[in-house]
């Protein structure tokens, strides 16, 4: 294959290669999941233990980019394998198959995986999808077909819990929580510091209004999740695309969307809708925002494949899907995004946010944003992960420092209600850094911005202002990190000098508005020449005057 793998990669193929038993990887979204499956398939292959290959994915669009991932290392896949075949073609190294293909029709499948002369490698992409059907038919499914396999390889972007319903070939603990073999997490990858970007979440509130049996409630988003029997009405209001609310929290996504594009001209939004019905209605809103008609990915539609596609390699604004390109769908521009679904688990929650983390390159210093409802379960996910953004950050500082010291260089049941509207979005919070910016100071902010129109950069928001107006605050705290028994060379310390800066810079682009680029040129000013020729001390410089920068827009 073309490049290196990643040190996770080739940590996890070593421990796999050594075992032979059912192996669950568990990786962040966006760390190279495929790449690392793919892999294994050719070194098994080299090594005589497969000669036939079998990748289960839970949509198809997933079978024509496992196909063409697969042909860049030389691995013949059909992704377009129907039941009727019933034989796969000679030509071909193996297939790419959906887990409701593979249900309908075990036999054939155990078949398949079960020939002597072709050992068998089965990757199951998504793993815990096999869990998704209610009367547990894929489970049952998978197992037959598949238990005669010589190989099984599972795949998952986030730690996930079994519902009394056990996913065949995955090892629980007592908890019921999945066993893995190798695992990879988002802190992990972003302290990697080429694989996954930060984020941040703009919370949403606003006033929702439905009807039951006759009678009127209303209430706010953020109030409803003290109480389910208001929570998943208050939802169906807030995301009725004929109320207030959605279009305001677009119209707040979209302003936020041309800021990214003034330093990434090409960079795109994703809407995240609960049903197709809400996913036509949702980009009928963006094109009147607009001008621009956007994206529908819809299961329904034949061309949704291709439309993913287009929208991955082009330049416009926004796409809208239900749950297509909710995971393993590979998109980096994606960098603005909208959670409008009622899907409230923690497993699918983190699945969509791995939809704005995956990194273009060293070089990619995008924050992403995804705006979510301001309802309690979707906060504790979202602090949860600002938390690690931030330890990581700090962690990173940390280890220049001693170096340079050193001198070592699931949705919710509905409700029978009559939605009857919903107000305009109001901000709630936004998580940032393990911060949230108040409704208080946000509106604060919004006065102060009205004022210095004109006067201050387009690129300036809300949320940067009420960052800038804050004078105190609590700061996370530094996570130890262990002691380098070795000490690295000049140039992995100054590239880790420069994830710093980098990390750093996009801080203070979310605090203040201001352009990377632009606060790259003032740093360059100070200190003389650029990061790509700084020396070790001279990035230590920078890396002092960002957070005296940052501590004074605190």
């Amino acid at each position: 294959m073309a490049g290196e793998l990643r040190v996770w990669q080739q940590e996890a193929l070593e421990r796999l290669l050594g075992r032979h038993e059912d192996f669950l990887t568990v990786a962040t979204p966006g760390a190279g999941k495929t790449t690392f499956a793919l892999k294994a398939t050719e070194k098994l292959w080299d090594l005589g233990e497969i000669r036939f290959v079998i990748v289960v994915v839970p949509t198809t669009h997933l079978r024509g980019q496992w196909a063409t991932a697969a042909a860049g290392m030389g691995i013949k896949l059909d992704d377009r394998f129907t039941n009727a075949d019933g034989v796969v073609a000679r030509d071909y190294d193996g297939v790419v198959v959906t887990y409701q293909t593979v249900a309908s029709a075990p036999h054939l499948w155990r078949r398949l995986s079960s020939n002597p002369a072709k050992p068998t490698l089965v990757v199951f992409d998504e793993i815990h999808h096999a869990g998704d059907d209610e009367n547990a038919a894929w489970g049952a499914a998978l197992t037959a077909a598949f238990q005669p396999a010589a190989r099984r390889l599972l795949l998952s972007g986030t730690p996930f819990r079994t519902d009394k319903r056990p996913i065949p070939f995955v090892r629980y603990d007592e908890t019921g929580r999945a066993m893995a073999s190798y695992n990879y997490d988002y802190g992990r990858a972003l302290a990697d510091g080429e694989v996954v970007r930060p984020i941040v979440f703009p919370a949403m509130d606003g006033d929702a209004q439905w009807r039951r049996a006759g009678e009127m409630t209303t209430t706010s988003v953020a109030l409803a999740d003290t109480d389910e029997e208001t929570l998943s009405p208050a939802l169906r209001a807030a995301l009725d695309p004929h109320g207030d609310w959605i279009p305001s929290v677009l119209r707040e996504a979209d302003d936020a969307l041309s800021k990214v594009r003034l330093d990434t001209p090409d960079a795109g939004g994703l809407v995240i809708a609960f049903n197709q019905t809400a996913a036509y209605a949702y980009a009928q809103i963006l094109r009147a925002l607009t001008g621009e008609d956007p994206i529908v990915a819809v299961s329904d539609d034949p061309e949704a494949s291709a439309s993913i596609s287009r929208f991955g390699k082009g330049t416009s604004r926004w796409i809208v899907a239900v749950q297509m390109v909710s995971e393993g769908v590979d998109i980096p521009r994606l960098a603005v995004g909208v959670y409008a679904t009622r899907v409230r688990t923690q497993l699918f929650f983190i699945q969509v946010v791995g939809r704005f983390v995956r990194m273009r390159g060293g070089d990619d210093e995008t924050c992403a944003r995804l705006f979510i409802p301001s309802i309690n379960p979707l906060l504790e996910y979202a602090r949860d992960i600002e938390k690690t953004v931030d330890a990581v950050i700090s962690n990173e500082e940390k280890q220049v420092r001693d170096r340079q010291e050193n001198d070592d260089g699931s949705g919710p049941t509905l409700f029978e209600v009559e939605v009857v509207g919903s107000s305009a979005a109001v901000h709630h919070s936004t998580i940032a850094s393990g911060e949230s910016i108040t409704t208080e100071e946000k509106t604060q902010a919004e006065s102060i911005l009205a004022m210095l129109r004109g006067s201050v950069p387009p690129s300036m928001t809300s949320e940067a202002v009420a960052l800038i107006l804050r004078t105190a605050g609590a700061r996370p705290a530094t996570a130890a990190v262990p002691a380098q028994p070795d000490a690295p060379k000049l140039s992995d310390q100054k590239a880790n000098a420069r994830r710093v800066i980098k990390r750093k810079v996009g801080k203070l682009n979310i605090q203040t508005g201001r352009q990377h680029s632009h606060i790259h040129a003032e740093l360059n000013k100070i200190c003389g020449g650029n990061i790509g020729t700084a020396s070790h001390d001279d990035l230590v410089r920078r890396i002092d005057i960002l957070n005296r920068w940052l501590a004074d827009e605190a």
